[in-house]
């Protein structure tokens, strides 16, 4: 499975991004679907859109603060995680942004005792339950004690690669919330379930197997991650993120509550960098990033993250 996937997002002769979205092929005129369902949905919000924001609000769809995490994933050293902590702690970041960054689990400790306060920090995976005797396994209770608030479930990598199930998935996450650690809930679809048409029903089967298992969505951040844009260098359109983060909203609304899908945050992630990110940070739906390698450069994740102003909406 590991080398079909790699295969797929890194071989030289992978297809070029589809032009068409890719979302359900059982709508013949999706585009324009899309696009009503996307007017007719932004009507319902809470402030109607002929109304302008003040100067200095964040224009978007949820009620959360914008939400930009770094996942280092298995990169590193003592000496180049000490370089980038050096840049991050140097680096000027806008307030209203909540910035979470996730190293390797054996330098956590090593960036909390030296990494601003500004900045929280994220585990990359945990186990689905206490800990014990589970070799190589990751507990929340562990995560907590090196000061970890948050951490990332339902990766693609940790998916496919590794090879874990929904409803496992589920179950870790409502463990950890259960402990008091937040989750980053991720969530997408591999290259040939776009071309197929199936983006939509991969992304509600795996948020319903979160939305089976969570206590609630108090601390969950969803982070929307079409595998074959991560590590590609192939970036969703703004458009292509939007129609999904709509989507993923809409389904919480009908599925979980209207309160839990205007509070929980929808984060895109896939190749984001410094010269996207301001782009897709203009779209309503998308409440922030899950950055990946990026986010091991200081001075490009600290643009990232300050490409909430892209969202700040003159008077």
């Amino acid at each position: 499975m590991a080398t079909s996937l790699t295969a797929h997002i890194s071989g030289g002769t992978q297809p070029s991004a589809p032009s068409f979205s890719g979302l359900r092929r059982i709508c013949p005129n999706l585009d324009a679907a899309v696009s009503f369902s996307h007017r007719v949905y932004s009507s319902t919000r809470l402030v109607s859109s002929s109304r302008r924001s003040p100067r200095g609000v964040v224009a978007m769809a949820g009620s959360g603060k914008f939400f930009v995490g770094g996942n280092w994933k298995c990169n590193g050293t003592k000496d180049s995680i000490a370089k980038l902590i050096s840049d991050l702690n140097a680096a000027t970041l806008e307030a209203d942004v909540d910035v979470v960054v996730s190293p390797p689990f054996v330098y956590i400790d090593q960036v909390k005792s030296s990494l601003t306060d500004r900045i929280e920090i994220s585990g990359q995976n945990s186990w689905v339950g206490k800990g014990g005797a589970f070799t190589g396994e990751i507990s929340v209770e562990q995560l907590k004690d090196l000061g970890c608030k948050w951490v990332i479930l339902g990766h693609s990598e940790r998916r496919h690669v590794i090879g874990e199930k929904n409803e496992f998935i589920g179950k870790k996450a409502a463990y950890a919330l259960s402990e008091g650690l937040g989750v980053i809930a991720c969530i997408g679809e591999k290259l040939e379930e776009r071309e197929a048409g199936k983006t939509f029903d991969v992304c509600f089967e795996q948020l319903k197997a979160f939305a089976d298992a969570v206590p609630s969505w108090d601390n969950v951040v969803v982070a929307y991650e079409p595998v074959w844009a991560i590590g590609t260098g192939k970036v969703a359109s703004p458009q292509q993120a939007q129609e999904v983060h709509v989507a993923v909203r809409d389904w919480l609304k009908k599925n979980v509550s209207e309160e839990v899908a205007s509070k929980t945050r929808i984060i895109y992630g896939g190749s984001v960098n410094g010269g996207n990110s301001a782009e897709l940070a203009k779209e309503e739906d998308i409440d922030g990033f899950l950055v990946g390698g990026a986010s091991l450069k200081g001075p490009e994740f600290a643009t990232i993250v300050n490409s909430v102003t892209s969202k700040k909406v003159a008077a």
